[in-house]
């Protein structure tokens, strides 16, 4: 096993948390694997000195270069061919967040080139939902773009096997060809959790891929045309951490380091979905409460903003983030956690402050967010969780020409209808349903304890920190 190598992309937050803050990358380097990690160009210096191991080698995975290659080589094409790809999952599957992202595409796209394309790329949509035989052949017809932007990397270090974020939804993609048409075998590690129903058919030609959990397994196996025995399930390696205890900050700590008031309920909101809708509608609900004490005990609240709050060019969504600060400065019990950047491309998905997201979810009394992902990270620290889905004035942004989502309408989302049907937390649509379950939980914070244990269980299936472990031996015994 001394003389076998691998590439692992990382081109993502999640994934420098996914493989290097997890037992994922250790485990196979612990047993003679060397491991080339391919990352953002500007931050390879960083990584590689602050994750030192024998038998790790950081590298540039060029995004900058394959986004030229994209917006440069038979651009329309490559585009339509990335809007059939995340838009033509089978039917066979829950199928409204890729709906949501087609109706996203007929609204937003404004050149007259694109929206005469439009109609029959929709039709080719429902040709692939019908369609195991179109679906793959869109994955054979998608290898002829591939930039070669790693054949010294290839000749270089010779792999035995590409590990991929993705199984090529992202710029992973043009790596992952290339190492297909190598005949270097291909394996994906799926990081997000909606992932497997939000983006479908894969970019490039895969062989293997690992999971959370069986209700991934059954998304890849038939929303994606996966065989099933080529599906692991290994958990989450990400939350490894979170179950060992890893991150926490002490509490006094914590609560000095954000000004609370110790003796006050922590209510704990993570913002969420602003790119569909603002959330500030749910928060400016959530600040009269507390400021009225109309809560059954005195609180104070956390906000955490969203790495999309820091996206320059949504400036709607940069204007959301200045209206929540002010709504600190006009109240004393309002405070506001900004997302740590590492830089780059990761920007402020960058797994930097996972003792800071950790905190916050441990030490709340009640967490509130919109559907995020954080309903399952709150849940492996057993405390509450509300949904907020109180509809902002008219729907969504209400901005001419920019699809919006009210987020009432989102809950039979895959993820989302499954948190509802696990019955792991409650669902607020307006400010009275709000207050009724945060006063709930905060009178009864073991309230539904069974129900979310059950669905941490079901989400990430291995809940003793033993996932990241059980992903490195997994793809070592494809080695």
């Amino acid at each position: 096993m001394s003389n076998r190598r691998v590439f692992i992309t990382a081109d993502h937050g999640l994934s420098i948390v996914y493989f290097l803050q997890s037992d994922v990358i250790s485990t196979l380097l612990n047993t003679g694997v060397e491991v080339v990690l391919l990352t953002d160009d500007e931050l390879k210096e960083r990584i590689a000195a602050r994750f030192v191991a024998p038998g790790l080698i950081v590298e540039g995975l060029r995004i900058k270069q394959a986004e030229e290659f994209y917006r440069h080589e038979h651009h329309d094409t490559q585009w339509w061919l990335n809007f059939l790809r995340r838009a033509g999952g089978s039917r066979r599957i829950n199928t409204e967040a890729m709906d949501a992202y087609i109706r996203q595409v007929r609204v937003e796209q404004h050149s007259f080139r694109r929206r005469t394309m439009y109609v029959p790329m929709r039709g080719l949509v429902e040709v692939l939902r019908r369609s195991s035989a179109a679906r793959k052949a869109l994955v054979q017809l998608q290898k002829r773009y591939i930039p070669n932007l790693y054949t010294d990397l290839f000749d270089r270090y010779k792999p035995d096997m590409v590990i991929a974020n993705t199984p090529g939804w992202r710029i992973d993609r043009y790596l992952l060809r290339e190492s297909a048409a190598r005949g270097i075998p291909n394996t994906a590690a799926i990081v997000g959790w909606d992932n497997p129903s939000s983006y479908a058919i894969p970019g490039a030609p895969v062989q293997e891929v690992t999971c959370w959990s069986e209700k991934q397994r059954a998304e890849l196996v038939l929303g994606s045309d996966w065989q099933q025995e080529r599906v692991n399930v290994s958990g989450m390696p990400s939350y490894d951490g979170y179950i060992r205890r890893e991150w926490l900050i002490p509490r006094a700590d914590y609560f000095k380091m954000h000004h609370l008031d110790p003796d006050r309920k922590l209510i704990a909101y993570a913002c969420s979905f602003e790119t569909f809708s603002p959330n500030i509608q749910n928060i400016e609900a959530l600040a009269r409460m507390i400021n009225d004490d109309l809560l059954a005990t005195p609180a104070q609240l956390l906000i955490r903003l969203h790495p999309n709050h820091y996206m320059r060019e949504w400036s709607y969504i940069v204007a959301e983030r200045e209206a929540i600060y002010q709504l600190e400065k006009e109240f004393p019990h309002i405070h506001v956690v900004s997302p740590v950047p590492l830089g780059g491309s990761l920007g402020y998905y960058s797994g930097e402050d996972m003792d800071e997201k950790s905190s916050m979810m441990a030490y709340a009394d009640v967490f509130i967010t919109v559907y995020s992902t954080m309903v399952v990270e709150t849940t492996i620290h057993e405390r509450p969780v509300v949904s907020a889905c109180i509809d902002a004035p008219g729907g969504g942004w209400n901005i001419p020409g920019k699809f919006s989502l009210s987020l009432s309408e989102i809950g039979n989302w895959p993820t989302h209808q499954r948190f509802r049907d696990a019955e792991a937390g409650r669902v607020a649509y307006d400010e009275a349903g709000l207050r009724e379950a945060v006063n709930a939980y905060l009178e009864d914070p073991t309230m539904d304890a069974g129900n979310r244990r059950a669905f941490v269980k079901q989400e990430i299936t291995f809940t003793d920190g033993s996932a990241g472990r059980r992903t490195g031996e997994y793809l070592l015994s494809l080695l």
